[in-house]
């Protein structure tokens, strides 16, 4: 059974406005247990956030992808707690934190962390993220340097990229990002299609994740807000985040957090090159190329994920 710490509301003193009239139904889903994890819901400026914690030690904030949620980090909690306080929130709009209407930008759920964070009295830290938290991490880093202290990124972009011809020619695989975002069928494929299809074909040791798994992951999708937090996600990928990326939104800053890159070879969403270009706006960076792994490396070889963080990190 889970239980909630001490000292931190799950109560909101009043539904905030602009909400989904569903955003209750994730109380209705069963909470996946791990033994020695605790579940708290804070209130971060007013979105209800569901976080896992695990462990003593320095800060160590784990932030998930999709379609998936702070379950993702199942196998490497353990280890990891044994040396950190492990910090895995649900970003917003999956898994059992709120969905609000909008804020579907790595920018806002970075500040979305840095508020969980003060509100646990959490100042200094490190992180690893993986595919859209992978993103938030680098947000992270490149805003909050004062606070991060070392950055692990997960099979994620580099916020770095152009519109080289590879990068150009590479959108191919990211067509889950189109369907996702479509109008009028873009909930119906976020609901029915998209999620299963990326949990079964974007890994590559398919006999890593159980249906088990799979149904955790998938059950969130039944909760229509949540769909269309996903094609919020998405919709503004194409309309906003990646016009940006590619005419150089970061390129006046420098990625000045110490950042180790993991980049599974066999991920169908982002070559080795797309993970690890960077130039020279890196001032601290290492890379380590995780052999026959696909999209999910905390899944597919979470040994290795846990033996280069703990190599990595302080």
């Amino acid at each position: 059974m889970t239980r909630t710490l001490p000292g931190i509301s799950d109560r909101r003193s009043r539904e905030p406005a602009g909400r989904w009239p569903e955003n209750g139904n994730a109380g209705r889903r069963a909470m996946p247990v791990i033994e020695g994890i605790e579940h708290r819901f804070v209130d971060v400026a007013g979105l209800r956030t569901h976080v896992a914690l695990a462990g003593q030690g320095e800060p160590l904030v784990l932030l998930h992808g999709w379609p998936q949620h702070w379950w993702q980090w199942r196998h490497v909690i353990g280890p990891l707690a044994t040396r950190y306080r492990v910090i895995c929130p649900d970003l917003r709009g999956l898994g059992w934190s709120e969905a609000p209407i909008d804020g579907y930008r790595p920018g806002v759920m970075a500040g979305d962390v840095i508020g969980l964070l003060d509100r646990l009295g959490v100042g200094r830290f490190q992180a690893i993220g993986h595919d859209w938290g992978g993103l938030v991490g680098y947000l992270l880093a490149l805003s909050f340097p004062d606070r991060l202290q070392r950055y692990i990124a997960v099979n994620t972009a580099s916020p770095f990229l152009g519109p080289t011809p590879d990068v150009l020619a590479g959108a191919t695989r990211l067509w889950h990002i189109a369907a996702n975002a479509a109008p009028v069928v873009g909930s119906h494929v976020a609901a029915h299609a998209t999620p299963d299809w990326a949990l079964r074909h974007w890994i590559h040791r398919s006999d890593t994740m159980t249906e088990e798994d799979r149904r955790i992951f998938l059950a969130q999708f039944e909760e229509p807000a949540r769909v269309r937090a996903t094609v919020a996600y998405y919709r503004n990928l194409v309309t906003h985040e990646i016009p940006l990326l590619l005419a150089g939104r970061f390129r006046w800053q420098r990625l000045r957090v110490p950042t180790l890159v993991l980049a599974g070879d066999r991920d169908p969403l982002f070559p080795i090159t797309a993970m690890t270009e960077f130039g020279d706006y890196a001032t601290d960076l290492q890379v380590c190329v995780l052999e026959n792994v696909g999209h999910f490396p905390a899944t597919e070889d979470p040994g290795r994920v846990v033996e280069q963080a703990m190599r990595f990190l302080h």
